[in-house]
């Protein structure tokens, strides 16, 4: 079951710790095609919208813990995860 599906799909589930730093070894990032990853991020709003669309109202409420123990709901979720990558890109530009 995807991650983004869990929550809405299980009662309090939890989710694994990510390492973002293995992640990009293992996906070997520096090795993509620039091109194709700039195609996936333009593409990646519209994905982002429409997952947020089809959460049901009385589901923004819904819980779900990482495996150390930190709650959150599907609203705050979406609001690290919105806010994720403008902080990281604030980190690149430096």
């Amino acid at each position: 079951m995807r991650a983004r599906h869990r929550e809405l799909r299980r009662d309090d589930p939890e989710f694994p710790n990510w390492d973002q730093d293995r992640t990009a070894v293992e996906d070997d990032d520096a090795a993509q095609d620039p091109e194709q990853v700039a195609a996936e991020l333009a593409d990646a709003p519209a994905l982002l919208a429409e997952g947020f669309a089809a959460v049901p109202d009385s589901a923004w409420t819904r819980t779900g813990s990482r495996s150390d123990g930190a709650q959150f709901t599907v609203d705050t979720f979406a609001r690290y995860f919105i806010h994720d990558p403008v902080h990281h890109l604030h980190d690149v530009r430096g």
